[in-house]
């Protein structure tokens, strides 16, 4: 059977920027950094004391307390996200085979914010008074599980977790599963938040997380020679997936069709990426040769572009061995720059900001960027927003574990 065709239907967003997608999209056109200090938590002893928190959240705003009281933070930014993306769509589930939707997700971390709060009411007063809500909120599942409760999602349903992969192959395998004729709608994306006391504590320790406590806005400089770390970022996206002929059936509107999907291992080191970059090489390979895109039909590339030495480094070398002299006429640009470090939704938020690129003909910049690194020598879309026609992108995402992944999106 031939693949079938894959398009996106619906975006939603929550992030440092916005509690919706528009507001997201515009302040990254516009160049806004969403770091601050944290005050929510004592970053007395850390060695970072700021991230991109969701800054306007207000869990009352979008959940009762009989339903937040079994939700925990991750799971409802994306519900949100997830809210706003199946409005988007224009999809009535009740006219539809449920059967034959369903929702793949991704988290790297999943409910921390509850496992921290249990264990200190347990310290403090027995494990007698542990909620019964306390596992379904914290696994990573629950994120998927809601959404299909929410919308009636009745087909293949689970989440993936890879680290800072974990969005990225969540969509990989939605596209699979329309493709294969499994599901004719899925919801997919990823989420996270975990910019508490310890997963803020476990990222400093790593020394992975900038330490420019004095300037939180401009602590996020990927591929600037002196960008020292990430910066942590929460929140989450929603992507509506469709099978072409489904979609355009229904008057769906068309944002971009999903064209490709690679995946692949360092097999190297837990943490660090292997430095012959052959590993995110072979993943933007693969996405190509899925898609049947050449290389020089990609005019955008939305980079991992976290903002540590390494990665940096080696995913410019990976375009570079991808894409040879093309590379150079290739806009980059690393949407972390301003929402942070999303951590397991990072390829979720991502390819939402790559979808609105082809939709929109503009390019966000990587801001920050003010001093070249003769190793990180592209274009960058340095600081400023660029009017750019773009046929195809693709968004690469690397996690610790060695995982790599890119997803190829193209103009419909």
């Amino acid at each position: 059977m031939a693949k079938r065709r894959v398009v996106v239907t619906g975006l939603g967003a929550v992030s440092s920027l916005g509690l919706d997608l528009a507001k997201t999209w515009s302040n990254l056109l516009a160049g806004v950094s969403g770091a601050g200090t944290i005050s929510r938590f004592d970053t007395a002893k850390h060695t970072c004391k700021f991230a991109c928190d969701v800054w306007d959240w207000n869990t009352e705003t979008f959940f009762p307390r009989t339903e937040s009281k079994r939700l925990d933070k991750f799971t409802m930014y994306y519900l949100v996200a997830a809210d706003e993306a199946m409005k988007a769509s224009g999809l009535d589930m009740g006219r539809e085979d449920r059967t034959l939707a369903g929702c793949i997700t991704g988290t790297g971390i999943g409910g921390i914010h509850e496992i921290e709060a249990s264990k200190i009411l347990q310290v403090e007063r027995g494990a007698d008074r542990v909620s019964p809500f306390f596992i379904p909120k914290i696994m990573a599942n629950a994120m998927a599980g809601q959404a299909a409760i929410r919308f009636g999602l009745q087909g293949t349903c689970y989440v993936t977790s890879s680290a800072c992969a974990s969005a990225s192959h969540a969509i990989g395998l939605a596209l699979r599963t329309i493709q294969w004729g499994e599901a004719d709608i899925m919801l997919t994306g990823g989420s996270e938040a975990a910019t508490t006391e310890l997963g803020l504590g476990g990222f400093c320790a790593l020394k992975a997380v900038s330490t420019r406590n004095d300037d939180p806005k401009r602590a996020s400089r990927p591929f600037d020679r002196d960008r020292d770390g990430f910066v942590m970022g929460e929140g989450a996206a929603a992507i509506v997936l469709e099978e072409y002929e489904h979609a355009r059936r229904r008057g769906a509107p068309i944002l971009c069709e999903l064209l490709g999907y690679g995946s692949t291992d360092d097999a190297h080191h837990i943490t660090a990426p292997n430095e012959d970059a052959d590993g995110p090489s072979r993943a933007i390979q693969q996405a190509l040769r899925d898609a049947g895109i050449a290389a020089d039909r990609v005019g955008y590339v939305n980079a991992h572009g976290t903002s540590t030495y390494l990665n940096d480094k080696i995913e410019t070398a990976a375009i570079k061995r991808v894409f040879g002299d093309h590379a150079r006429r290739l806009c980059v640009s690393s949407t972390k720059s301003m929402v942070g470090h999303l951590l397991g939704a990072s390829g979720a938020i991502e390819l939402a900001a790559t979808a609105m690129a082809i939709r929109t003909g503009q390019v966000h910049p990587t801001i920050n960027y003010e001093t070249p690194d003769p190793d990180c020598d592209l274009d960058y879309v340095p600081n400023t927003a660029r009017d750019l026609r773009i046929d195809c992108a693709i968004s690469n995402s690397l996690g610790f574990g060695g995982h790599n992944t890119c997803l190829v999106v193209g103009r419909i």
